[in-house]
């Protein structure tokens, strides 16, 4: 039986932040099993249904950026049950639209400031409990969106199937829902907050400040927005994340455009996510040992050369495969995000500077799918999108690399 005064309380955050991150990404990500069904519901142009989860995508990482701000001052378990409220509320009115408006609005705008409340609170949190095992803590905690994307993917498959894809999304939120209030209730600011000895990760003392006046917390975050790393780290993530979006979206419909099958697309996207969440634990641990950066930059390279790649595959198992190998890069990525910027920008003000940096995701989000959706409807097929996506994510992982020795500020 485990001693539970021997376990560290930022195990719970852990566990709290794992749910939060299966909750954001699971329900995004499924997105591409719901793309095909609304775009016949409501007789939109694959463009158009693929702007929704664009405009939503965008709209995570803008809100995340202002949110952070707001979880630094008023405390993370506050804003991560403001952000469930909104994630259902926009997700009920999206089960009720009847037109790309409403959706745009409901699921596109309302939901997605929920999902970036959650989000900003799940990642940014985490690194502020760890530092000497900061990697494979960060790991166990965005594995959440492997197992989302394993569990959410292929139930909406069979929901949709079995009952239209307004039962299956009300039925994800009212999931997701229940999940984000067991969150709630394990997450916590920091160690000192809680008066928590956090000397098993922090042996020469926490790093953190006692809060300091709005004046000082804005001109140390902008000096960080403002530094010649954060403009790397920034632009480097728009390109290497460009072939997230394009896969995750597009990559069920192109199975069947292919003629694999879209059944298999779906499989695919659920083999990610089993991958992503071992490869999370496995490549954070790895990674606190072999240097956070250089692993972070390996996992971006075999994100772009297999999404490179992608266009040659011609058959089920071909598709399972790359979706093993991306799955295992996008897992190491993934788990590096929050330690990596908080290696380079340090530990103050996390929240802020995570949600600032996390505005490329919004870049990314709004510009890729959409792209290739406009690329296939031009097209017929989306081959020229994965090549594109693939080559400006081996760029990306470039500057990422070249952050490592920028100077801090400008």
């Amino acid at each position: 039986m485990v001693d539970s005064a021997r376990v560290y309380r930022g195990w719970s955050v852990v566990a709290g932040c794992f749910l939060g991150a299966l909750v954001v990404f699971g329900v995004s990500y499924s997105y591409s099993v719901f793309l095909e069904p609304i775009q016949r519901d409501l007789g939109l142009s694959r463009a158009d249904v693929s702007l929704v989860f664009s405009v939503q995508t965008a709209v995570i990482y803008v809100s995340a950026a202002g949110i952070g701000v707001l979880a630094d001052r008023y405390g993370v378990r506050r804003l991560l049950g403001l952000g469930g409220g909104l994630f259902v509320a926009g997700t009920l009115l999206a089960t009720r639209a009847r037109s790309l408006p409403t959706l745009l609005l409901s699921y596109g705008v309302l939901t997605a400031v929920g999902l970036g409340a959650v989000y900003v609170v799940s990642y940014a949190t985490v690194p502020r409990w760890f530092r000497r095992r900061r990697g494979l803590a960060a790991g166990v905690a965005t594995a959440g969106l492997g197992v989302g994307m394993l569990v959410v993917a292929p139930a909406a498959s069979v929901l949709v199937s079995s009952a239209g894809w307004r039962a299956a999304l009300l039925a994800v939120a009212l999931g997701a829902a229940l999940l984000l209030a067991v969150a709630v209730t394990l997450v916590a600011d920091d160690p000192p907050s809680q008066g928590i000895d956090a000397s098993v990760e922090f042996p020469t003392g926490y790093p953190e400040r006692p809060p300091t006046d709005w004046s000082v917390y804005r001109d140390e975050v902008v000096a960080v927005a403002a530094s010649r790393t954060f403009l790397l780290v920034f632009v480097g993530w728009v390109l290497v994340y460009a072939t997230l979006y394009v896969v995750f979206v597009h990559v069920v419909a192109h199975a069947g455009a292919v003629g694999i099958g879209e059944r298999a697309g779906a499989l695919a996207l659920a083999v990610i996510g089993a991958t992503t969440s071992v490869a999370r634990i496995a490549v954070g641990w790895g990674a606190d040992r072999v240097g956070r950066h250089r692993t972070f930059v390996a996992c971006s390279a075999a994100m772009g050369a297999s999404t490179l790649a992608l266009p040659l595959v011609e058959s089920a198992v071909g598709l399972y495969a790359f979706a093993v190998v991306y799955g295992v890069a996008y897992g190491g990525n993934g788990a590096l995000l929050s330690p990596l910027t908080t290696d380079l920008f340090g530990t103050a003000n996390p929240n802020a500077v995570f949600g600032l940096v996390s505005l490329s995701f919004a870049v990314s989000g709004l510009v890729a799918p959409w792209a290739a959706g406009l690329t296939f409807d031009a097209t017929g097929t989306y081959a020229p999108a994965f090549v594109a996506a693939g080559a400006v994510g081996l760029v990306g992982t470039g500057l990422v690399a070249a952050a490592r020795t920028a100077p801090r500020t400008s």
